[in-house]
């Protein structure tokens, strides 16, 4: 198995799931047999999965959580729910949208650090995240003082733990093949209260912390607001904070998905999230204010969209089995979606004179020599971004 199998599997961690899940140093053919076994285990897994409290489309509709409204929007939603105060436009303002990636979030982490050596990052006035950019966006929001912080958290080895222990049980009786303990806990390790109440104060000044999760019931991208939630400021706000982050990063299959509970037409029921990079690669604005073409109100917005990962099409002779063909495909559909998710941004832009920057993996960049979350990799990455943000290279102003 190659090494650009490899990087394509950390683009796309459902093709990756494929042939690394069981996590085995000992060659393809056992690789396969393991996962022809856990295949044909996969009907199986519906009598022994846990029970749900049944629920309606009409009550997902006028759903609440923690019994307040507000919390998440959708993408899919009006622009007319989403609020744009003359006062959020009146200044110069920046929007930072973090994508997805996995392993490739050592990049993002890279370039923020090298941005804040370099002496030109701004102060956000608005931070998304979507699945590893879900986990970095709370930290790049609250500013350089974090900086630290996420380096820690993607070069130090810690992330090599959230794949320990596979087991095709938790498939069968579960619903991922990690169960997600490892990565609660590495959550709750670095978000407690001071972190939420940090994010409140923000939020009371103006500034939006924005997370991404997918919910698989209605098939929409939930965009929750972080720091409305953080002003709750009880420990079942601080609890669901840190559902949605790991919700956010949690990979189907890989992963179990993250009941939040819920509550609709007066009846009581739990959603199921998982990764926002199912539905969205990366957020930059909801899907009817880029269809409208118009930015409400006025003043100069700068969009800043850091992807953790490679835009440019690259040449590969793919190998004919069906692993290779499976992975190089799902790879094409991630990558064509977030240039579709860039360009729309980028023309938006363009019509609303607003300022657009784009930073991603160079197509030349080296790809990992092993699977999941290599640690070295993943420090060369690091690297690799901050230098380029340091010496200012990490922007540009127009698509590849």
């Amino acid at each position: 198995m190659n090494s650009d199998w490899r990087q394509r599997s950390s683009i796309f961690p459902w093709a990756w799931l494929a042939a690394c899940c069981i996590h085995t140093t000992h060659g393809l053919a056992p690789c396969l047999a393991r996962l022809a076994a856990l295949l044909s285990i996969v009907a199986l897994a519906a009598c022994g999965s846990l029970p749900r409290t049944p629920y309606t489309a009409a009550d997902a509709s006028i759903s609440r959580v923690l019994n307040l409204d507000g919390l998440r929007r959708y993408t899919d939603e009006p622009v007319a729910n989403f609020s744009f105060e003359k006062s959020n436009f009146s200044a110069p303002r920046t929007y930072l949208a973090l994508s997805g990636g996995g392993a490739d979030g050592a990049y993002g982490v890279g370039v923020l650090a090298g941005w804040t050596a370099s002496g030109t990052r701004p102060t956000f006035s608005v931070v998304s995240g979507v699945s590893t950019g879900g986990l970095i966006a709370p930290f790049a929001f609250l500013g350089p003082q974090y900086d630290e912080t996420l380096k820690e958290v993607y070069t130090s080895g810690i992330a090599e733990s959230l794949l320990a222990d596979p087991s095709i049980m938790r498939v069968l009786f579960g619903s991922g093949l990690f169960g997600n303990t490892r990565l609660r806990e590495l959550v709750a390790r670095y978000v407690g209260p001071e972190i939420t109440a940090a994010v409140a104060r923000e939020h009371a000044m103006g500034r939006r912390l924005l997370v991404v999760t997918t919910d698989l019931d209605t098939q929409r991208t939930a965009i929750w607001d972080m720091g409305k939630i953080a002003a709750i400021g009880t420990p079942e706000a601080l609890q669901l904070f840190r559902d949605v982050m790991a919700a956010s990063a949690s990979i189907p299959l890989v992963f179990p998905p993250i009941l939040i509970d819920a509550e609709g037409g007066g009846r009581r029921f739990q959603e199921m999230h998982v990764d926002g990079g199912v539905t969205a690669p990366v957020l930059t604005l909801p899907d009817a204010l880029l269809l409208q073409g118009r930015l409400p109100g006025s003043g100069r917005l700068n969009i800043y969209i850091l992807v953790n990962k490679k835009l440019e099409r690259t040449f590969e002779l793919v190998s004919n089995t069906t692993i290779d063909v499976a992975s190089r495909s799902l790879s094409a559909i991630t990558q064509s979606q977030t240039r579709s998710v860039v360009l729309s941004t980028y023309d938006f832009a363009r019509r609303n004179r607003l300022g657009f920057h784009l930073s991603y993996i160079e197509r030349d960049y080296p790809p990992s020599p092993s699977e999941g979350f290599d640690t070295a990799y993943m420090r060369s990455l690091y690297q690799y971004g901050y230098d380029k943000a340091s010496a200012r290279r990490a922007w540009t102003t127009t698509p590849p």
